[in-house]
């Protein structure tokens, strides 16, 4: 008789916060999994599966009951699946319970006459880091139980909660064959990994948690993350399923839905307890272990006891607890941890308590066994930031992927975008070209009189080697006609009306072409203030803002960007003989790799500490502390405790 346990991971796209839309879809897919062979047990869907995560304050409108929840995917399920069936479904959503808010997942069966509710987990740890702040909409909850299936025994987990191995273990111990790990994880990290391959730096430590999870338990582990975009933060999708010796058995796409099978033999949870019974060791150490928890959580100090000396308690029998230690017994219990001296430059022979000069056995000919052992010094470790190098393969896929999804969810097919003849216009419209098809690429050139001839030159390489469609626009009357007026107006002044007036061209192309504009700053730029406000910033969606220039020139030359826009200076073209580095007074390379250590915590103290020219140190924090502004909306004056985006939170794209 075949014991598999038959499972299916969905990675599923939610419309923000569209509940009604998403569930409506389930009935299709409900269909696709009955239709499996062989037939799954249970399929498992991520964290807030049909809402997005993201939601803040939208939580109280999308949240609801365990049991409405449930009858809303019996009735999709009941659409779909005509036979008398059952399936089970792990999922997450937000849960409305005792007049508290939870992000929660359920495990149901659905097919009977009415579902079964077998578990609720509500989310333990609410990260409130970073860009998270989870715990100011939501409650926690402050269990991590088993529970019966008609398969087995299982356990779920919400994203953060299986990050402490603790949880991990109570599962375990309650008897969990399988934990799933439901999670909304956004991508971070586009550095080069040789040895992990080319997927976002934190979904490998995703993969080791799940991996360490059940290796350490003799568990099988889904992980099912969410994929699709959230207010410029993508899912990465990239499931996977463990095997209870921690390899991996199976793994999903990065970034696009998915249903996953796989079967799971359940004989391969005793032949891994068997070879490496760390469980079982665990159900057995864990009273004594608990004793220790309870006596740390108590404040009691430690009676150290070794030497023969009198003690209370024995090897089974631990000393009895004492809170009130005399001063005496304090003192001989406990020692100060004195301070190591620096090892000596020169190792020095050490007195050999053995008369003679024989070898003995076992050592090197010519060596008595007194000679002192080989010292050796590894590198000094000293932390810094991620690396600025990038994986140009891995970094492309996930703007594609952003890019499409943006567009897909505006209700956007063409993209208009300002293309400059600079690196990060070009880039921007080799995205543009595949995420959505070169037919479907406005490029818009606006020189101004004064504009460098090469920019529209080096702009035609683009447009030729990539088929687009193009506009030229002079934006030369417009701003004349405007300046006209204002025969004093400095080099700045002029500059900041073309950077305006091209914004109001895009824009205006946008509304002819019924395209979406895109804007094309760099991390760089936005960090040090150097773009006009309401003008360069402007497009409400941008793909490079969050890659340094030294990073958009490694995916330029990934991309196929022409190699005289990759290693021409960069400028603004706003005025003659202009160029960002000459108006910086910084080099891209020296200004990047300082923002990259500013940003990552460190204080200019400590980069000066590690060689930074402090002049160049100086310039980069003053220009990065003092343009804070132009990274905001406008400041409004909160006079009640309904403030936009500060009371009432809802998410850009929600």
């Amino acid at each position: 008789m075949d014991r598999s346990i038959h499972l299916v991971v969905v990675q599923f796209k939610p419309r923000k916060g569209d509940y009604v839309t998403n569930l409506a879809r389930l009935a299709g897919i409900f269909s696709q999994i009955d239709s499996l062979d062989p037939r799954p047990d249970v399929a498992v869907f991520a964290e807030t599966a049909l809402t997005g995560y993201f939601v803040e304050g939208g939580v109280r409108d999308v949240a609801l009951t365990a049991g409405a929840f449930a009858r809303d995917l019996q009735a999709q399920y009941a659409t779909a699946v005509t036979t008398p069936r059952t399936l089970d479904v792990c999922i997450g959503f937000y849960e409305v319970w005792n007049n508290a808010f939870y992000n929660s997942a359920l495990y149901v069966t659905l097919g009977g006459d009415q579902p079964v509710i077998r578990h609720v987990h509500r989310k333990l740890f609410l990260p409130t880091y970073g860009m998270f702040d989870e715990e100011r909409f939501v409650d926690r909850g402050f269990e991590v139980r088993a529970f019966d299936t008609e398969w087995g025994r299982a356990a779920m987990l919400i994203c953060e909660d299986a990050w402490h191995s603790l949880t991990g273990t109570v599962a375990a111990l309650d008897g969990a064959t399988i934990v799933f790990v439901v999670s909304a994880s956004p991508a971070r990290g586009v550095w080069p990994r040789e040895d992990e391959g080319s997927v976002p730096a934190n979904l490998k430590r995703w993969e080791r948690l799940a991996r360490d999870i059940a290796e350490e338990h003799g568990v099988f582990v889904a992980l099912v993350n969410l994929v699709g975009t959230e207010g410029g933060k993508t899912f990465t999708g990239g499931s996977i399923v463990c095997g209870p010796q921690g390899d991996i058995l199976a793994r999903a796409p990065l970034w696009d839905e998915t249903i996953l099978m796989i079967s799971l033999d359940p004989h391969d949870l005793t032949r891994a307890r068997s070879d490496a019974p760390l469980l079982t060791d665990l159900q057995t150490m864990m009273p004594h272990l608990m004793r220790t928890v309870d006596r740390i959580q108590a404040g009691e100090r430690l009676v150290l006891s070794y030497d023969d000396e009198p003690s209370q308690g024995g090897p089974l029998t631990p000393a009895a607890r004492n809170t009130a230690l005399s001063s005496e017994e304090s003192g001989k219990a406990s020692t100060r941890a004195k301070k190591p001296s620096r090892a000596s430059a020169t190792p020095r022979p050490a007195k050999s308590s053995r008369s003679g000069t024989g070898t003995g056995t076992g050592t090197d000919a010519g060596r008595n066994g007194s000679e002192p052992i080989a010292v050796m010094r590894a590198t000094e470790s000293r932390s810094g930031p991620p690396p600025l190098d990038i994986d140009p393969e891995l970094t492309a896929g996930w703007l594609v992927s952003f890019r499409r999804e943006e567009f897909e969810r505006r209700g956007f097919e063409k993209a208009v975008v300002g293309l400059s003849g600079g690196v990060d216009s070009a880039v921007t419209t080799y995205l543009s070209a595949q995420a959505l098809g070169k037919e479907n690429v406005i490029a818009v050139r606006m020189p101004y009189r004064t504009s460098n001839p090469d920019s529209l030159a080096h702009a035609q390489l683009v447009i030729d080697g990539l088929g687009i469609q193009s506009r030229l626009i002079d934006i030369s009357p417009a701003v004349d006609g405007y300046l006209a007026s204002e025969p004093d107006a400095d080099p700045a002044r002029r500059g900041n009306v073309m950077a305006r007036e091209r914004m109001i061209v895009l824009f205006d192309q946008s509304a002819k072409f019924h395209g979406l504009p895109v804007g094309t700053g760099n991390k760089t730029e936005r960090l040090l203030g150097y773009f006009t406000w309401h003008a360069d910033d402007s497009p409400p969606i941008n793909p490079l803002g969050d890659l340094f220039k030294t990073q958009v020139w490694q995916l330029a030359k990934f991309l196929g960007v022409p190699e005289v826009i990759v290693s021409k200076p960069a400028s603004a073209d706003l005025i003659e003989g202009q160029t960002d580095e000459g108006d910086f007074g910084i080099s891209y390379a020296d200004a990047d790799a300082i923002l990259n250590w500013l940003l990552s915590g460190y204080n200019p103290a400590s980069l000066v500490a590690r060689g930074f020219d402090p002049d160049k140190v100086e310039l980069v924090r003053k220009r990065l502390a003092g343009t804070h502004w132009k990274r905001k909306l406008p400041t409004v004056a909160l006079l009640s405790s309904t403030g936009i985006g500060e009371s009432y939170l809802r998410p850009v794209d929600y």
